[in-house]
């Protein structure tokens, strides 16, 4: 063969004989460039090999009234503590599910999966997050979490400190729960109390979960140390913590404690996953701050919404709009969270930017059955509320 491109003529034609298998495997047979002087080249088949990145899923919800609602989890974990994603990857996959704002919490009293020494700087996944938190636009909240792990009777004592300033005081104390509490109270942070419950194993005959709110712990919320509580975590729901919010002030989460990759835990966008909504004035963490202090916060997660009056209520009718005609009003969501309605006997679902017309007598109640304002409450509504 005297030239080059005789060369790779008679290889094209070979490989159609004997490669044929794998030519059939893509869109079409490669085109081969011009080269020149027996240069070597690499050719790509990104196109055909790697699938298409879908776009950062959008989470439709209107403001209500004056506030804004911001989506975040404020429970998850990295390689500093006993998770399996480094802190970027945390803020990549925030993004990547339509999140606006995350809090890292790794446990402060964790070395990490890496193995990390004792005197570690234990703000470290924070910082090395927030780089990736600004260019994604991602509101990252500097929390840690405070754990108890020997409790007599498996009783759980975990919490979240968010807006903190620094966790190595909060590490100092470490085997004090309640010293760790006060170390972070000192930092002016908001701290709620994670999956209230222990976790029946597999063969355990009852598989809900119950748990007392102790006067210990009473005490450290009569003291101004607790103000939160996670009415969801994981794939747990607590339906008694959610009647908890209204009895003891607390504002309700729904979070996802994660550990694993996005992907292993809930798969990609999954739009049951567990998110807390928080209505703030503006999107800013000062913001975000202040919402959590005066409890507007919502819990969603697996269909469902939990929260407390009267920000469920005023959440559903910031989601709707409403025309009557006779004794049917047509209601359409022009959100993306689902809403199952219910009037007597008769059940309609309203999907994610869907409407349905519903028909009522006089002295009926809409029940909205998948959101909920305490334990197994439906929030209900009057027709004349709707239709006004």
């Amino acid at each position: 063969m005297k030239t080059r491109r005789e060369f790779l003529k008679r290889a094209a034609l070979l490989g159609t004989a004997v490669a044929l298998p794998v030519h059939h495997l893509f869109a079409e047979s490669p085109v081969l460039p011009e080269s020149e002087g027996g240069e070597q080249f690499g050719m790509s088949y990104a196109e055909v090999i790697r699938p298409k990145r879908p776009s950062a899923r959008k989470i439709a919800i209107p403001n209500v009234g004056e506030y804004k609602v911001i989506k975040g989890d404020f429970h998850i974990h990295t390689i500093y503590s006993d998770g399996q994603v480094k802190p970027e990857a945390r803020v990549q996959e925030a993004a990547d599910n339509g999140l606006d704002v995350i809090a890292i919490t790794d446990h402060v009293e964790s070395s990490g999966s890496r193995g990390l020494p004792r005197d570690v700087d234990r703000n470290m996944a924070y910082n090395l997050a927030k780089s990736e938190a600004e260019r994604r636009k991602i509101l990252l909240v500097q929390g840690t979490e405070i754990s108890q792990t020997t409790v007599p009777g498996h009783l759980s004592r975990h919490f979240n400190a968010l807006f903190i300033t620094d966790a190595n005081p909060i590490f100092a104390v470490t085997g004090d729960w309640k010293a760790m509490l006060d170390a972070a109270a000192e930092q002016k942070a908001f701290i709620h109390w994670n999956h209230p419950g222990h976790r029946p194993g597999p063969d355990a005959p009852d598989k809900r979960l119950a748990f007392p709110f102790v006067d210990e712990l009473e005490e450290a919320r009569a003291k101004g140390h607790i103000h939160g509580i996670e009415v969801f975590n994981g794939v747990w729901h607590y339906p008694f913590a959610h009647d908890w919010c209204s009895e003891r002030d607390l504002a309700p989460f729904a979070n996802s404690d994660i550990h694993s990759s996005e992907w292993n835990t809930y798969g990609h966008q999954n739009v049951t996953r567990p998110i807390t909504l928080v209505l703030a004035k503006e999107q800013t963490l000062e913001s975000v701050r202040e919402a959590f202090f005066a409890k507007r916060t919502v819990g969603w997660a697996a269909n469902m919404i939990l929260g407390r009056d009267p920000w469920v209520e005023k959440l559903f009718t910031a989601c709707i709009e409403t025309s009557a005609s006779g004794r049917s009003v047509t209601i359409k969501n022009k959100s993306d969270i689902p809403m199952n309605l219910q009037v007597r006997e008769n059940k309609y679902e309203l999907k994610p930017q869907g409407e349905v017309a519903v028909s009522y007598a006089d002295g009926d109640t809409l029940s909205v059955t998948n959101w909920f304002v305490g334990a197994f409450k439906p929030l209900e509504l009057t027709f004349a509320s709707l239709v006004s």
